[in-house]
């Protein structure tokens, strides 16, 4: 399969030696900025997925008019937060 580019991109200096600063042993400033496109593309897709689900369980609970009353929501969830610190702290 051919290979395909990414346009040169113009930086300031100080970004590029912030970026040289963390290169990790034998890796060079092409592939950790492969490596940063990559993982920006997965972190998009993730939050469209998420978006996705959450307009879905919106139209979802409109259609079943099944809601929870946001104070029951949060009681929840700081009984599951007390739980795990009484874990934490055995």
């Amino acid at each position: 399969m051919k290979t395909a580019t990414i346009p040169a991109l113009r930086v300031d200096p100080a970004l590029r030696q912030a970026a040289e600063d963390v290169l990790q042993a034998g890796e060079t400033l092409s592939s950790f900025v492969e490596q940063s496109v990559r993982a920006n593309i997965e972190r998009r897709r993730q939050q469209q997925a998420f978006i996705a689900r959450g307009l879905m369980a919106r139209d979802e609970a409109r259609e079943n008019g099944d809601y929870l009353a946001a104070s029951d929501v949060l009681q929840e969830l700081d009984d599951m937060l007390a739980d795990a610190e009484r874990k934490a702290a055995r």
